[in-house]
């Protein structure tokens, strides 16, 4: 039995045996050597030979291991012979002086990180016998100025090539059918690039900050449009999706600075909160199916979100100054996130019944909101949603039930110095749960009060016949109605200073008159 595992022993170690050979370390195992890392650092000029001779045994170089000249700064050429069949993760990763090699046709695999960081490498050709470039293969190789992909390449690992810099034109080959996230991320000199039709999906980031890139054709097997796939590519003008496209990411053309125009087609039915972020240079409002996407941020004054609406894309209103009121429809079910960030000119906003959710930051940074109105279908308001509200004085809470929501949505708003108006039923809960607890008075709707400053405009209330009619009011000025629930009822135009509005006999009506809520009793 002694001898035994003594034999066992003895073979392992043999196996895992590392020797030098004319300054090349070297991996043996039976009758192959592996190139790997030694004592000294390699350093000028390599050439691997095919074989080595140790101990009166011949062994055929196959293979480069991993990290086998990782972070040799001193190392400026490598000759791979036709033996070896694949190089290692990180074989040459952070070989900075690296500026030549030739990888022959015999290799059929490279890994990750292989040539990660080789900033001096100016041109690489990759061989035909390699059909997949893993992750981060060429990642950081600032100095690359070309590189030929072959027809056997089937896809492209996640930042196989990011921040390759030097790089100013690419042709990937139609024989690409995937390309991973962040492949051509920071690829600032690339001016064109070719996506073949056999890709169907473009990943997440994958040309992000391609400042360089002034145009793009996006080939009709495209699908899908991954997250910030484009995001800061500023020298972008124009950009048409086509019509096989059904989804695009969140972030996906965020700062795209020089965009002017963008075609998105009706084949696309799910779009990313943020999906044109900074594109300052859009001046035409973008609307896709029932999605509002955007309005410019030059938009002044009222604007009226069209019925057919479902949701408002998160970003979609962000940074609109000069938005000074907004009417969302009773069609709206969600609001996005920073739906409305810094709209500092919006005064105060009514919430449809119909929507159930308030995404993060969506009214943050709206300065000059006074009031806001918040139904009772509301189950969840985001993160910060109301963050920075400096003059909101008002805000009527329909729901009997404390929306959920974290303590941080009045953040930086001072809640202390307003009033929550809730349903009389639910004061206590609201009183008693953070946020809400800190508001500076809390007190029921019922008892809503607004009726003394419209009197003090000369405004005269009066209903009858299941009529509401109003006089007094400035020529063209719009009020909206709400019944007690909250939901929208519908608006009415003044003319020559009076309107009437239609509502059932006996029912509670809420009347907004400029920045005042006025509780109506219909006879």
């Amino acid at each position: 039995m002694t001898t035994l595992i003594l034999s066992v022993l003895f073979s392992i170690s043999a196996s895992a045996d590392v020797v030098e050979v004319d300054g090349i370390y070297y991996d043996i195992s039976e009758t192959t050597a592996t190139v790997t890392d030694g004592d000294n650092e390699y350093s000028g000029d390599i050439v691997i030979p095919e074989s080595i001779t140790y101990n009166g045994s011949k062994y055929s170089v196959t293979s480069i291991g991993e990290m086998a000249f990782y972070d040799c700064t001193s190392l400026t050429s490598i000759t791979i012979p036709n033996s070896v069949t694949s190089i290692g993760e990180s074989a040459f990763d952070g070989c900075i002086g690296l500026t030549s090699v030739t990888i022959p046709n015999s290799v059929t695999s490279i890994g990750a990180w292989a040539f990660s960081d080789c900033s001096s490498l100016t041109s690489i050709t990759i061989p035909n016998s390699i059909t997949i470039i893993e992750k981060r293969v060429f990642n950081g190789c600032s100095g690359l100025t070309s590189i030929t992909i072959p027809n056997s390449v089937t896809s492209i690992g996640g930042s196989a090539f990011g921040g390759c810099s030097g790089l100013t034109s690419i042709t990937i080959p139609n024989s690409v059918t995937s390309i991973g996230d962040y492949a051509f991320w920071d690829c600032y000199g690339l001016t064109s690039i070719t996506i073949p039709n056999s890709v169907t999906s473009i990943g997440d980031f994958v040309f992000s900050y391609c400042t360089g890139l002034t145009s793009i054709t996006i080939p009709n097997s495209v699908t899908s449009i991954g997250d910030g796939a484009f995001s800061g590519c500023s020298g972008l003008t124009s950009i048409t999706i086509p019509n096989s496209v059904t989804s695009i990411g969140e972030l996906a053309f965020d700062e795209c600075s020089g965009l002017t125009s963008i075609t998105i087609p009706n084949s696309v039915t799910s779009i990313g909160d943020y999906v044109l972020n900074r594109c300052d240079g859009i001046k035409n409002t973008i609307i896709v199916n029932d999605l509002f996407v955007y309005l410019p941020k030059t938009y002044t004054g009222h604007y009226s979100i069209p019925e057919n609406i479902t949701k408002i894309i998160g970003g979609a209103f962000d940074d609109c100054s000069g938005l000074t009121s907004v009417t969302i429809p009773n069609s709206v079910t969600s609001i996005g996130s920073h739906a409305f960030f810094y709209c500092s000119g919006l005064t105060s906003v009514t919430i449809p019944n119909s929507v159930t959710s308030i995404g993060d930051w969506a009214f943050s940074e709206c300065s000059g909101l006074t009031s806001v109105t918040i139904p009772n279908s509301v189950t969840s308001i985001g993160d910060w949603a109301f963050d920075c509200c400096d003059n909101l004085k008002n805000v009527y809470c329909y729901s009997e039930e404390v929306p959920s929501t974290n303590v941080w949505i009045f953040n930086g708003t001072y809640i202390e110095n307003a009033t929550l108006h809730v349903p009389a039923s639910a004061i206590e809960a609201y009183k008693t749960t953070a946020p809400w607890s800190d508001f500076g008075t809390i007190k029921a709707i019922e008892e809503t009060v607004g009726i003394e400053s419209v009197e003090a405009r000369g405004i005269a209330i009066h209903s009858a016949g299941g009529f509401i009619y109003i006089y007094g009011l400035d020529n063209n000025e719009k009020v909206s109605f709400y019944g007690i629930d909250g939901k929208a009822l519908g608006s009415a135009t003044a003319i020559n200073g009076t309107t009437s509005f239609a509502a059932q006999s006996s029912s509670i009506v809420v009347a907004k008159i400029g920045k005042e809520n006025i509780k109506i009793a219909v006879k």
